[in-house]
């Protein structure tokens, strides 16, 4: 079985198309390609509340573009799901209505508890019975979720994201109420917890530490690869550390949020399994197809 998945974000858009090597208990996939591509959408609809003409021309040959991989790797299923800067701009959804017309693709305008739903598949192989406090930053908003002994106790979507503090189109208030919100959740007798970040900026940093997918690094660590990055020109952040130039300018920001996060809910350690709201989408498109085929047989 062939699925695709396309993460329509705030930062860039991302496509994956895996095929399924195991239907055991837990969901093996192969990747059979990844495109990674920089069209930022949060920069117009976090600056003037919707998005341009020249992003939407973009859009839509990106979309065909899309649509042809999934046609030429004949996906047997597939899923596109926008977040935070398509849900929040003014002509977001009738933009998604015109995909639908003109390229008879399905956009899934979804909410932060949505995404987060979607990403906590991905992320479940890797809990154990401990306290986690899971932290994805997107471009536009930032997902929190408690767990305790295996079980989603809270969860919470906040408009704050790597795009929107760059541009400054974060306000104080946001960064007040995600710190009421996580000081009031994270309960004493919860115990030690450890943080579980997803997202391209941390795996980033994960990966300037010099660790392997699945491991954990101390908060110490995360300060001071974002010190490193820090200060750099933006030229020395693309080509001595290879990142994408739309990684370069928001990773510092991304990173403050995973850093105050920690501190706010006394996590000393993140662990990072380079997995996220794409892999989810996998997950959901496998577990859909596999009742279906229930149901028929």
């Amino acid at each position: 079985m062939k699925l695709a998945a396309i993460d329509i974000g705030s930062n860039a858009i991302r496509f994956q198309i895996s095929t399924v090597l195991d239907r055991g208990p837990k969901a093996l996939f192969k990747k059979l390609e990844y495109i990674r591509f920089p069209l930022r959408l949060g920069h117009d609809v976090f600056t003037t509340g919707k998005i341009s003409k020249e992003s939407i021309a973009k859009f839509m040959k990106l979309m065909k573009a899309y649509k042809l991989m999934i046609e030429l790797y004949e996906a047997d299923d597939y899923m596109f799901c926008a977040t935070s800067a398509m849900r929040e701009s003014d002509n977001g959804k009738e933009l998604a209505e015109r995909v639908y017309s003109e390229l008879g693709l399905q956009i899934n305008l979804i909410s932060g508890k949505e995404e987060a739903d979607l990403i906590n598949r991905a992320i479940r192989s890797y809990l154990t019975d401990h306290t986690y406090l899971h932290i994805d930053v997107g471009g536009g908003s930032t997902e929190l979720n408690i767990y305790v002994h295996g079980k989603k106790m809270k969860t919470r979507s906040f408009k704050i994201g790597s795009v929107r503090v760059l541009e400054h189109n974060d306000q104080p208030v946001m960064w007040t109420d995600m710190e009421k919100w996580i000081k009031s959740n994270m309960k004493k007798s919860y115990g030690r917890v450890t943080a579980v970040g997803t997202g391209g900026n941390i795996s980033k940093i994960f990966e300037l530490a010099g660790k392997k997918p699945g491991k954990t690094i101390g908060i110490k660590t995360v300060k001071e690869v974002k010190s490193r990055i820090e200060k750099l020109t933006m030229d020395q952040r693309i080509y001595e550390l290879q990142m994408n130039p739309d990684r370069a300018d928001v990773i510092v920001p991304a990173s403050d949020v995973y850093v105050k996060v920690m501190e706010w809910a006394h996590a000393q350690s993140i662990l990072v399994p380079d997995v996220g709201l794409k892999d989810g989408m996998l997950l959901y498109l496998l577990e859909k197809n596999q009742k279906q085929r229930k149901i028929e047989f």
